[in-house]
C-alpha cells in the first residue's frame, strides 16, 4: 500500500495576545508493506498534550493494578523527564532507554521490577532530542511498533506513557497502540484541548494504524467542586460510554508515593489513590473481556 504524505498535527502551547494557534507540519511518509495488526498484549497509549493530568502517575498506577491482578506488565516511558522512570526505579540513571531503541535500533533495554511484579522499559534525558534525530529516519513514525512487535507476545499489557506533546514520540506511540487512554483534570483548559488530539488521532487512524481506538477517557484530581460536575457532564455527552466510571480522586497520596520506590499499592494500599486505581484496572479487564 502507498501512503504519500501525513499530516502530523501539532498543538504549540503559544501564547500571543491571549489566544492559541495550530501549526501543521508535514512529514515525508515512504512505502510500507499494509499495517498488520499484532495479537497477544494489548497496547494502551494514555496520552494527552495537556501537562499536569496524571499520565504518569495513571500508567504507574494502572500498570501496579494490572499485575497485582496476575497479568503479565509492560511499562514504556517515553517522556524525556524520566518521572515513570523514577518512580518505578527509584534512579533517572540509565545506560541504555527508549532513545537508543528509537534512533539507534538497539533491543528494547527491559528491566524487571520484582518488588512490583513488572517490567519497564526506562526513558533517558537524551530522549528529549529525539525529534530531531528521527527528523531524516525511513519509516520514524513505526519505530517503536517493530520493537514491541517482537516481544509482545510476552504481556498482557503494554501501557506507553506518552510525552505532553504531539510530535513524533507521541506518534510512534499511538501508530504501535490498540487502545488510546486520555486522562483528563475535569477543568476547563483541558477540555478545550480534545480536538487536537482527535484529529491527530482520526489522521493515524486513517493513514498508518487502522486499528487505533480512543478507548477510555476517565478523570484525575477529582472532586465534587461544580466545575469538575460540569465538565463530567460535557464530557460523558461527548464521548459516550467509552468514559470510564472510575474517577482518580484527589489524593495527597498520590503525590508523596514517587518518593517511596515502590507503587501506591505498596506505599499505601488503603488510601483513595490506591482504590480509585484499582477500580480503573478492574473496569479495564471488564472492557478487554468482553
Amino acid at each position: 500500500m502507498l501512503y504519500g504524505k501525513i499530516q502530523i498535527f501539532l498543538l504549540i502551547l503559544q501564547r500571543n495576545n491571549n489566544y492559541w494557534f495550530i501549526e501543521i507540519l508535514k512529514a515525508t511518509h515512504t512505502t510500507h508493506e499494509p499495517f498488520k495488526m499484532s495479537m497477544n498484549a494489548k497496547i494502551i497509549a494514555v496520552a494527552n498534550h495537556k501537562g499536569g493530568c496524571c499520565k504518569t502517575t495513571s500508567v504507574g498506577s494502572l500498570g501496579a493494578a494490572l499485575a497485582k491482578k496476575g497479568f503479565r506488565v509492560l511499562l514504556v516511558d517515553l517522556d524525556a523527564q524520566q518521572n515513570l522512570t523514577f518512580t518505578v526505579t527509584h534512579t533517572d540513571y540509565t545506560v541504555q532507554s527508549i532513545y537508543h531503541s528509537l534512533v539507534k535500533g538497539d533491543e528494547l533495554p527491559i528491566i524487571n521490577i520484582a518488588k512490583l511484579d513488572l517490567d519497564i522499559v526506562p526513558a533517558g534525558l537524551e530522549l528529549a532530542r529525539a525529534e530531531i534525530d528521527l527528523a531524516t529516519k525511513i519509516a520514524r513514525e513505526r519505530m517503536l511498533k517493530l520493537h514491541l512487535d517482537k516481544i509482545r507476545s510476552e504481556y498482557d499489557y503494554i501501557l506507553l506513557d506518552c510525552p505532553p506533546s504531539l510530535g513524533i514520540i507521541t506518534t510512534n506511540a499511538l501508530v504501535a497502540a490498540d487502545q488510546l487512554f486520555i486522562p483528563l483534570t475535569a477543568e476547563a483548559l483541558p477540555y478545550k484541548g480534545l480536538n487536537m488530539l482527535e484529529e491527530v488521532v482520526g489522521e493515524i487512524k486513517r493513514l498508518v494504524n487502522p486499528n487505533l481506538e480512543i478507548a477510555g477517557v476517565f478523570f484525575t484530581r477529582y472532586s465534587n467542586r461544580k466545575l469538575n460536575k460540569e465538565v463530567v457532564k460535557n464530557i460523558s455527552e461527548r464521548f459516550g460510554d467509552i468514559v470510564f466510571q472510575t474517577k482518580i480522586r484527589e489524593n495527597i497520596t498520590l503525590a508523596e508515593m514517587p518518593l517511596s520506590g515502590g507503587s501506591i499499592f505498596d506505599y499505601d494500599d488503603s488510601c483513595n489513590g490506591a482504590k480509585d486505581y484499582m477500580a480503573l484496572a478492574e473496569e479495564v479487564i471488564a472492557r478487554n473481556n468482553k
